[in-house]
Order: C-alpha cells, then structure tokens, then sequence
C-alpha cells in the first residue's frame, strides 16, 4: 500500500506576496483613474488652460524634491549634460502640459485622454527605427488601428464643429510632445530616480507655462484654487506617484490594458459633468485607438510614468 503524498503547504510569504501585488495592481489602476481626471481639473480652473499648466508643475515642487531627498535619490552633483537633458525634458514637458490643456478645453475628454496618450505609439515607432527594422504584423496593425481610429474620431469632430477638430490636433501633438519626453530622459532614468527626474523637469518646465501662459494673456492667479490644487496633487503627485510605485512589478501588455481606464474615466466624467456624449461611431474609433495603444505598450520593452 502506498501512502500519498502529503499537500505541500505553501510558504508562509505565498499569500503576502499575492497581497502585495494585489496592492501593486490597485495603486495602477488608481493612478490611471486620478490621472484622467486631471483634464477635468483643467476644465474647472479658472485660470487659463496653460497657466493651469503652471500651477500643476509649480505647486507640487515640495513634495516632489521631498520623495527624492526621503528615497534618497541624487538632487545635487548631478553633471551639466545631465542636468542639461533634464531642463531640455522639462521644456517638452512643458510643450506636452500646454497644448494638452489649450485642446481639453477644445474637444471632448474622451478624445482629449486618448490622443494624450498617443505617445505610446510614437515611441513605438521611434523603438523601431533605432533597431533598423521594419514593424511586424501586431506593429503594423497597431497604426493601422491608430491611424483609421483617428481619422473616425477627427471626422466626428469636424461634425461637431472646427474647433473640436482643432483641439484634437492640439492633443495630438501634445502626445508627440510627451514621447520626445520619455525619449529625452531615457538615459538619465539609468542614473536618476523617478522623483529626481520629475522634480528637477517640472522645474524646468514651470517657468516656461508661466511664460507663455502671460504672453498668451491668460489670467493666471485663479479665484478658486481648489481645481489647481485637485490638478497638481492629484496628476503630479499621487497619480505620478502610484505608477512609480507600481509600474515596475508588471508587463508592458498589463500597463497597456490598464491604460485605457483613463479614456474610460474622461469619457464618464465628460458626459457627467459637461454631457458630452459619444455615438456607435465614436465609439468604434475610440475602441481602434484603444487597440493601438495597447498593442504598442505590450511592444516597449519597459515601462514609464505616463
């Protein structure tokens, strides 16, 4: 008679190791969230769209130095071509926030998140052409998808009127901006923690929306701060915080797919607060661009803070 083997009993660090990546997943999922309600924010102010921008880099300076100087990442000796790179960073970060904004309050939420998040996709093919190589079959049908999916969703736009369409433009190009970001700094991130990058960046880049926002006339001290204060601590602070806690536990194709929660969240607070609301062909572009997005993500080979 044979005696079957005992269950192995799982190690006592099983279930808190699944907690915690339990944890890790709910701080993706709600930084996403918190960052696509930042363009409600912008909506909200009372400031112009790119003083908004200002304020959203400005206000949060403290925290940011903070974290780095309490995770103990370098903010001094830093060699000039690096400190060089961060300020160039920090002006197409600041090229990114200020069209963004000029376009939320252009076009619908919905459109505004997905064609802010088009940096994905740029980064894709900038990936490409460092490697020398010609995209594959999910490469090509990822700007297929882009590309067909904003060509329904610009149309619907122009429908609406010139200036949604206009708007669009601005979030798109806003996207391009933000890819030259992430590209800008990826040899800097080798030798600088995230919050380093993002404190010295967003005060490279302050001064800049504080310069156009005047030049543009916009009002830039606000009546109501609440709005700005929603913007800076929730986009720079605990949006951008949750996913420098969270990103490096999971796989490009989970970021991705979690990425789309933003659309899914500007697209809810857009019809609930301003009634803004999508038809079957909205939706059909939405869901290509979507497509693409992820698909794109699922092909970098790591992760950043979006």
């Amino acid at each position: 008679m044979t005696v079957a083997p005992a269950t192995p009993v799982p190690p006592p660090q099983t279930d808190a190791r699944a907690a915690w990546s339990g944890w890790h997943l709910a701080a993706l999922l709600l930084a996403n969230v918190v960052l696509a309600l930042g363009p409600w924010s912008v909506r909200l102010a009372d400031s112009g769209p790119v003083a908004a921008g200002f304020w959203r880099l400005f206000l949060p300076l403290p925290l940011l130095f903070g974290f780095a100087r309490a995770n103990r990442q370098p903010l001094t000796g830093i060699p000039a071509k690096t400190m060089l790179v961060m300020v160039a960073a920090g002006v197409m970060f600041a090229a990114d926030l200020g069209t963004w904004h000029i376009g939320i309050g252009m076009t619908r939420l919905g459109n505004a998140a997905l064609f802010g998040n088009s940096g994905s996709l740029i980064i894709m093919v900038w990936g490409l052409m460092a490697l020398g190589r010609r995209p594959n079959g999910f490469e090509w049908g990822a700007l297929a998808a882009a590309v067909a999916g904003a060509a329904i969703l610009m149309g619907r736009s122009l429908e609406i009127g010139r200036a949604t369409l206009i708007g669009d433009l601005f979030c798109l190009f806003a996207g391009l901006c933000y890819a030259f970001y992430i590209i800008v700094l990826q040899r800097a991130r080798a030798t600088l923690g995230n919050w380093a990058l993002l404190a010295w960046s967003s005060l490279a880049g302050a001064p800049v929306l504080l310069g156009l926002a005047l030049a543009l006339g916009e009002p830039v001290w606000p009546r109501h701060w609440w709005p700005l204060f929603a913007l800076a601590l929730g986009s720079q602070v605990i949006g951008q915080g949750l996913l420098v806690f969270a990103l490096k536990h999971f796989k490009p194709l989970v970021i991705g797919l979690v990425l789309m929660t933003q659309p899914a969240v500007a697209i809810t607070a857009g019809w609930l607060a301003f009634g803004e609301r999508l038809t079957l062909l909205d939706a059909i572009g939405m869901l290509l661009v979507a497509a693409a997005l992820v698909i794109a993500r699922a092909g970098e080979r790591s992760g950043a803070a979006a």
